[in-house]
């Protein structure tokens, strides 16, 4: 299992993917419970890694998370560039627009909630199909 993270100042995007391409898990979280809740996941989960977006503080993040997993669970980065606008457009496929919704032009729809755990699952993909910045 991978575990995606696209980190944030004030809300973070966590998912689970086995390497078959099927989201186990994915949550929006506040940052300040991010951590733990990867501690939760790991002992809920067999992860092999965890692969995390490459802008927002990334560097700290994958500091904190390295210092609260084991030592055998590696953190990569994989690049972010375009995600988000990316995960606007995934929301839809995964929850297709009701009612007058469907109505709005798909450029200007926006999703009613965050879309950060999206993020996470497209991070994963990127990864797997070996877009990260570092292979680790």
């Amino acid at each position: 299992m991978i575990l995606g993270f696209d980190p944030g100042r004030d809300k973070c995007g966590i998912a689970i993917m086995g390497r078959e391409g099927q989201p186990q898990y994915h949550q929006v979280v506040s940052s300040q419970t991010a951590i733990a809740r990867i501690k939760d996941l790991c002992r809920q989960y067999s992860l092999e890694r965890v692969v995390m977006g490459d802008r927002t503080t990334a560097k700290s993040w994958k500091a904190k998370i390295e210092s609260q997993l084991p030592q055998n669970v590696p953190v990569v980065f994989v690049d972010e560039h375009n995600s988000s606008l990316e995960a606007r457009d995934r929301y839809w496929q995964m929850y297709p627009p009701q009612g007058l919704t469907r109505l709005i032009p798909r450029g200007m729809r926006l999703p009613p909630r965050p879309v950060d755990d999206i993020v996470a699952i497209l991070l994963i993909e990127r990864y797997l199909t070996g877009e990260s910045s570092d292979r680790g």
